[in-house]
């Protein structure tokens, strides 16, 4: 077996970065069972309620992309 040399902060980096990824992966899959399909004609009932979100007010809502994606 070969041996490389990595540093305990680079290995820790190497960990966190792995265990981040798996995480998201998992929590992908999880997010995709629970959420909810609609057919064409559900969909088309809630774009005629609520319109499309191009067309909403960006300024109203709060980005958490950085809070949900860690």
């Amino acid at each position: 077996m070969d041996k490389i040399n990595i540093n305990k902060s680079e290995l820790m980096q190497l960990i966190t970065d792995s265990v981040r990824s798996v995480i998201n992966e998992e929590r992908n899959k999880l997010l995709e069972i629970l959420l909810p399909t609609v057919s064409k004609k559900e969909m088309d009932d809630i774009i005629k309620r609520f319109g499309e979100p191009k067309d909403y007010d960006s300024k109203k809502f709060k980005d958490m992309t950085k809070w949900i994606m860690g």
